[in-house]
């Protein structure tokens, strides 16, 4: 089974899973649109920062539950 598979599968089943994908990819919607922006004032400045570092750990929880996931396909 693949990655992408597993993530659909993961989607489907597992509600922590689904909320976690739906959340990291709001977030990397809302950094692409600063990123957009010629000027971050200093209060979107630590938005960013803020936000970067909840979608690594949301990443990071999401890439424990595919680990967690092939190991019981085992």
């Amino acid at each position: 089974m693949s990655d992408d598979e597993i993530i659909e599968t993961l989607k489907r089943d597992n509600e922590e899973f689904r909320k976690l994908y739906q959340e990291h990819r709001e977030l990397d919607g809302m950094l692409s649109e600063l990123d957009k922006k010629h000027y971050l004032t200093p209060e979107e400045e630590f938005q960013v920062q803020r936000m970067k570092k909840e979608k690594l750990s949301k990443k990071d929880k999401i890439a424990e539950l595919i680990k967690h996931f092939k190991r019981g396909m085992n």
